[in-house]
């Protein structure tokens, strides 16, 4: 049951992060695409923009795809915490940790799942049990 709860968890957190990267690359799901959330994060003191949001972009999709898929899953949780360790740092930590006033918890709660995948690793339907 252990390998199949961190399959559940893995595809769930893994590809709402390909959708969170494909809204700042391409503008899908009611995302700004690379110059919108590049202007954002202008407005926010991150220049420049457009490659933060590149970065963040990538980051996000290629972090949730192979999390989602078992693949390198250190490396994984290391570029999904990496965003949720910025968005903390720029934009909610401010707030207060509830999501209520636009805080953190919700960034944290997605770094802890990142980081403790990482650490204890994808389980056995992962592609990381199949290749290593």
């Amino acid at each position: 049951m252990i390998n199949i709860g961190l399959l559940i968890i893995r595809l769930v957190i893994g590809l709402l992060f390909v959708g969170h990267g494909a809204q700042k690359l391409f503008g899908w799901f009611g995302g700004h695409g690379l110059k919108g959330t590049g202007g954002w994060f202008e407005s926010i003191g991150m220049k420049p923009g457009v490659v933060v949001a590149l970065f963040a972009g990538l980051a996000e999709l290629i972090g949730g795809l192979l999390l989602a898929l078992g693949l390198l899953t250190p490396l994984a949780g290391i570029m999904i915490a990496g965003t949720m360790v910025m968005a903390i740092i720029k934009v909610h930590g401010r707030n207060g940790l509830w999501v209520t006033a636009n805080g953190y918890e919700y960034n944290l709660t997605l770094l802890s799942v990142a980081i403790g995948i990482a650490l204890i690793g994808p389980g056995k339907y992962a592609l990381d049990a199949f290749l290593f």
